[in-house]
């Protein structure tokens, strides 16, 4: 059943503003190597970075009528995080739909699918992540949900879910989970600022990572 449910921001911003200094993979990593979106999905420029809640789409193929209704819905911040299908020869978002998008100041697109204009989209400096780019545009005449579950780059993503994006990926955090995964996170970057200081000093990565047991398990060892 199709339907439009009203947005949902259930992290405390201090929370949200904590995950923008660290990377998707260190994220991913906090999660236990879980909730990172497919590398299909990709930024239109390796400098765009996205971190906000989702304020999920389900669009009906090559239509692109909710993702219009989600972007009337949206608030300053928030993300926009479309299930399209996999679709990818059909443009779903582009130029004009980005240029309400800053005035509204929403934090930026994450789209399995299709988006266009990516030329201006990239100078306007709005960030978006796609699987595809395709001139051809998309109906306007067909139903679908806004703010319900989606599959997303074959994530999971709930409405008011955290998403980070960056040069990497895209990382979808539960909202319930950002809290704990922020201090792990934490704890993960200071852990290899440590690592990185030992190796200025001299001592090597392998010996650090005590690798050498690993490989004595698997009955290896490195030639003297």
């Amino acid at each position: 059943m199709y339907r439009i449910n009203r947005c949902m921001r259930p992290i405390a911003q201090e929370v949200i503003e904590g995950f923008r200094t660290i990377a998707v993979p260190t994220i991913g990593d906090a999660q236990g190597r879980f909730g990172c979106m497919s590398y299909a999905i990709k930024p239109l420029s390796p400098s765009m970075r996205i971190v906000g809640c989702a304020v999920t789409v389900q669009t009906y193929r090559a239509d692109n009528l909710l993702l219009h209704v989600a972007l009337e819905m949206a608030q300053e911040g928030d993300v926009l995080v479309v299930d399209a299908g996999a679709i990818p020869d059909t443009g779903l978002w582009g130029g004009l739909m980005t240029r309400m998008a800053l005035r509204k100041g929403i934090g930026g697109l994450i789209i399995d699918g299709g988006v266009r204009d990516s030329q201006e989209l990239i100078s306007l400096g709005f960030p978006v992540f796609a699987r595809a780019v395709s001139p051809q545009g998309g109906f306007k005449a067909s139903p679908g949900s806004v703010n319900v579950p989606v599959s997303c780059g074959g994530t999971a993503v709930h409405p008011g879910d955290l998403i980070v994006a960056d040069a990497d990926g895209v990382v979808v955090v539960a909202s319930a989970d950002a809290p704990d995964i922020l201090v792990k996170a934490q704890a993960i970057q200071a852990k290899e600022a440590a690592l990185i200081e030992k190796m200025d000093r001299g001592e090597t990565l392998f010996s650090l990572l005590g690798l050498g047991e690993s490989l004595n398990r698997l009955g290896l060892k490195i030639p003297e």
